[in-house]
């Protein structure tokens, strides 16, 4: 264990000696490690954001257009909808034998950033979602909100949305909404939600346009929603039933899972182009260290040579230079991992931002370790060919040249 422990010592003390080729090196694989660190970490949490928020809805009923705008605004609440549908044409859908059970959802106001969100009950228990404090609204114009706004919006505080998604728009100063609960953080989209009755996002409106009662009937007659969120009664619904939506109605019908595979695969092309650059850095890092080695090995044949005159054996010399190599490496690995966590959490907290996806730069992953064993493995693979000079360095002639 000694013997280790001074060899490693001596392996650190020779890198120090060249710091420049080290540091260069060192960096190289810092960069590569962080690119697919991040790539790593993004990409995991976003598939079990998306399953997450997606379990349960079968299909989503809106306005014609992109299906994959319909999952992203409807389901993730990271896009725009398209338009409105007319409420009775959704719950006529909601008749149909073929589903189970259909949540609607009325968007277009929005609070600090946070969507407001009309619907009902059965859209809580679709996330399972547990109340911190408080109650679920008992009648229009009271509002729970998500664990993002919990610290914004307190029990028994009053606000008022604005017109839009986005923030900025008109103010709705003519409805008040009331919080009256708060959610438990589930790590689901409902965290960034602010949650009421169908009804309040129906009267905020209504208040705004209606210049009478007749007005007010007027507007109770074509009421609308944004989305509606089926489930199906059977898993053979599935076969007729988004079909039958697009070809019978004047509403449109978007599979999540199948929307959400493309994306994933229009996403992939530039993921795989950043792995592939991560790639080539790694290569270009085992390369470099192959080359270090080499020319630092040329430069030192005749210290190596004493050692071997001095006792030290074939084995141990080459113990030397690859403890050498592995240290370099396990340094550009550390330095790449903090720094692809580091980039990460600078990405999640940009989103947060935006009210958007969560992603967080605490979490670690088994594959990281994978990662950091490929790194190892490559070093060992650079310094094989200088390992086999070692191996035949002739001592004698050496230091006769010398």
């Amino acid at each position: 264990m000694k013997n280790i422990v001074s060899t490693f010592s001596y392996a650190w003390r020779m890198l120090l000696a060249r710091p420049g080729a080290a540091l260069l090196n060192a960096l190289l694989i810092a960069l590569g490690v962080a690119t697919m660190t991040v790539l790593l970490l993004v990409s995991t949490q976003m598939e079990r954001s998306f399953e997450r928020d997606l379990a349960g809805v079968d299909v989503v009923v809106g306005a014609k257009g992109s299906p994959l705008q319909m999952i992203l605004a409807g389901v993730l609440h990271v896009d725009v909808p398209a338009g409105n549908i007319p409420l009775e044409a959704a719950l006529e859908l909601a008749k149909d034998p073929r589903v189970k059970r259909l949540i609607p959802l009325s968007l277009g106001d929005s609070y600090a950033g946070a969507r407001i969100v009309g619907t009902t009950a059965d859209y809580l228990s679709l996330y399972q979602a547990k109340l911190e404090a408080g109650q679920i609204w008992a009648q229009p114009m009271q509002a729970v909100v998500g664990a993002d706004m919990a610290a914004k919006l307190p029990i028994n505080a009053v606000f008022s949305g604005s017109h839009g998604l986005g923030g900025g728009g008109e103010l709705h100063d003519k409805a008040k909404y009331t919080v009256v609960g708060q959610l438990m953080r589930c790590g689901c989209v409902l965290d960034r939600l602010i949650l009421t009755s169908t009804e309040s996002v129906w009267q905020v409106h209504e208040k705004e346009i209606a210049l009478d009662e007749e007005d007010k009937k007027a507007l109770q007659e074509e009421r609308e929603i944004t989305f509606g969120l089926v489930q199906y009664a059977s898993p053979l619904a599935a076969v007729s039933f988004p079909r039958f939506v697009n070809s019978s109605t004047e509403l449109q019908a978007a599979a999540p899972a199948l929307e959400i595979t493309r994306l994933f695969r229009m996403v992939g092309v530039g993921t795989q182009v950043l792995q592939a650059f991560a790639a080539v850095l790694l290569a270009v890092a085992a390369t470099g260290l192959w080359m270090s080695l080499t020319q630092a090995l040329a430069q030192r044949r005749g210290d190596l040579a004493m050692l071997r005159m001095l006792g030290a054996s074939q084995a141990k010399v080459a113990l030397l230079l690859l403890f050498e190599t592995l240290l370099l490496a396990l340094v550009g690995c550390l330095i790449g991992l903090a720094l692809g966590h580091l980039l990460t959490s600078l990405i999640g907290y940009l989103l947060s931002q935006e009210r958007s996806l969560v992603i967080s730069g605490a979490l670690w992953l088994p594959q990281e370790l994978l990662l950091l064993a490929g790194v190892l493995c490559l070093s060992v693979l650079a310094v094989a060919w200088p390992l086999r000079q070692v191996y035949r360095l002739d001592v004698l002639k050496q230091l006769n040249v010398r």
